[in-house]
């Protein structure tokens, strides 16, 4: 079995550690670095929910 936590291109680790934590902190969630397991399901699909967010308008804004 393979883990789904791994990442294709290990060099971009840092870069989506990155972006999570802007995300989080865009929305109010003050994640840590490393563990983060005390966080509620809410606050961890709004941070995810700000990511794809902010993915999606990106790409938006590429396409112009």
């Amino acid at each position: 079995m393979t883990s789904s936590n791994k990442a294709v291109v290990p060099s971009a680790r840092e870069a989506l550690n990155k972006f999570k934590m802007e995300a989080a902190s865009e929305v109010g969630v003050n994640l840590k670095q490393g563990y983060n397991g005390d966080l509620t399901s809410r606050e961890a699909g709004s941070v995810g929910g700000q990511m794809v967010k902010k993915m999606i308008q990106a790409y938006e804004n590429g396409m112009q």
